[in-house]
């Protein structure tokens, strides 16, 4: 399979040295590649993964054929609208980021939030797509390796689209989450409720100092 992940910070990187483990052939986009590689943290991180392709947005989106968007989340319609929507048609979007604001400071706020989500945003804007959202509930590390936290712990998939999510589901597995653990809530509008996790997940992390932990779900009865 052929990724395009978008976004060239830590996320994105995570991700994308994780699909090419896997065997799969990846691209990361970004606005300005030569700026990118100017930059010395990317340039060695390139320099320790040579088979992962770099390039502008519009050449990473036509090269995928399942993107992910890793990008800022007050940035990623800004994003996708430069990588032309002719190379977005029918391609299933994993939506993995956040619509932090920090205008403000520390902690963040979420923009938009309560009656929208980043995810419902990606979707209207480009109903061409067949946006999933997941794996932003937890540490880039943890996205790619589940076992980095022992026990079970939980990761929320949301979309419109069956197949889409089926996809996504069965790339969730490749990483090592297990069928159990992934939990499908529904529309794409259900990921207002998880992005909203994201105030409570930053005051975890300052109480526990640390980012290695995880939402797990637990139920009183088994899951049909």
């Amino acid at each position: 399979m052929r990724y395009a992940v978008l976004g060239t910070g830590i996320v994105g990187r995570t991700v994308a040295a994780r699909l090419a483990s896997l065997g799969h052939e990846v691209v990361i986009g970004t606005r300005d590649p030569r700026a990118t590689l100017d930059r010395a943290e990317y340039a060695e991180w390139q320099e320790a993964h040579p088979s992962i392709g770099l390039a502008a947005f519009p050449e990473a989106a036509r090269h995928g054929e399942t993107l992910v968007n890793a990008t800022g989340g007050r940035v990623s319609v800004e994003a996708l609208t430069e990588a032309d929507a002719a190379h977005l048609q029918g391609k299933v979007l994993i939506d993995i980021a956040n619509p932090l604001d920090f205008s403000q400071g520390f902690p963040p706020r979420l923009d938009p939030v309560d009656d929208d989500s980043l995810g419902e945003l990606i979707q209207r804007t480009f109903p061409q797509l067949r946006v999933v959202k997941t794996l932003n509930t937890m540490n880039c590390q943890i996205m790619v390796d589940p076992a980095r936290v022992p026990g079970e712990h939980s990761v929320f998939l949301s979309g419109d689209d069956a197949d889409a999510k089926k996809a996504v589901h069965d790339l969730l597995a490749s990483f090592g989450w297990p069928d159990g653990s992934i939990i499908d809530l529904g529309g794409i509008e259900t990921a207002r409720g998880t992005e909203m996790i994201l105030p409570l997940w930053l005051r975890l992390m300052n109480a526990l100092g640390h980012t290695d932990f995880n939402f797990h779900i637990q139920t009183a009865r088994p899951s049909s």
